[in-house]
């Protein structure tokens, strides 16, 4: 039997174009159910009760604070991309291997995902601890593809702003969740529709 040695180990940047779309799924899932896990965990150390966290209010203005938002972002999105240079605003090809041959449900089963285990972690739990300026920063970070161009990083901190800011005006996470899953849902549909046409 072999021994394993940490030390052969090599680490290399990899294009976006030498992950099948298979790897790429699973990185995609995976990635989220980490971030799944470290919210849950964060908030169960800052004995939040997840009741109450995703109990849903009694009245329905948080889905306003939700669509309106998306609405807003989506509209500053397209504004952008249409004046701006496209190499300006490149994330590297990922968006359009991400949604631009998926089918319709996959798209929304994606936004779904993604705007659920990343708003409990961001929200739900970094926010809750160090405030929405800090957890914007974070949230930029984190969305790396975007580092390399300012404008692409500058709208995911607003966004990401944005969402926090909706999430203290509305009261609860599923303000920032829903303006998530629509703005990635648009987003996706878009990326998918234009690549056919």
């Amino acid at each position: 039997m072999k021994k394993f040695d940490i030390r052969n180990i090599k680490v290399r940047k990899v294009n976006i174009n030498e992950i099948d779309d298979r790897m790429l799924l699973i990185n995609l899932y995976a990635t989220q159910g980490l971030t799944l896990i470290i919210g849950i965990i964060w908030i169960l150390f800052q004995r939040q009760n997840f009741i109450e966290l995703f109990s849903i209010p009694s009245s329905i203005l948080f889905i306003w604070w939700g669509l309106g938002l998306a609405a807003a972002v989506i509209v500053i999105d397209l504004l952008i991309s249409r004046w701006v240079p496209e190499d300006a605003a490149d994330d590297g090809g990922v968006n359009d291997r991400i949604f631009g041959n998926r089918p319709i449900w996959h798209i929304v089963v994606i936004s779904f995902v993604v705007a659920v285990c990343e708003e409990l972690l961001f929200r739900g739990a970094i926010q809750h601890a160090v405030g929405p300026y800090w957890t914007s920063i974070i949230f930029a970070a984190i969305h790396v593809r975007y580092l390399k161009h300012w404008i692409p990083t500058g709208l995911v901190f607003s966004i990401s702003y944005g969402l926090g800011w909706i999430y203290i005006q509305s009261g609860t996470i599923w303000a920032p969740i829903i303006a998530h899953f629509v703005i990635d849902l648009i987003m996706g549909l878009i990326i998918r529709y234009r690549r056919e046409s």
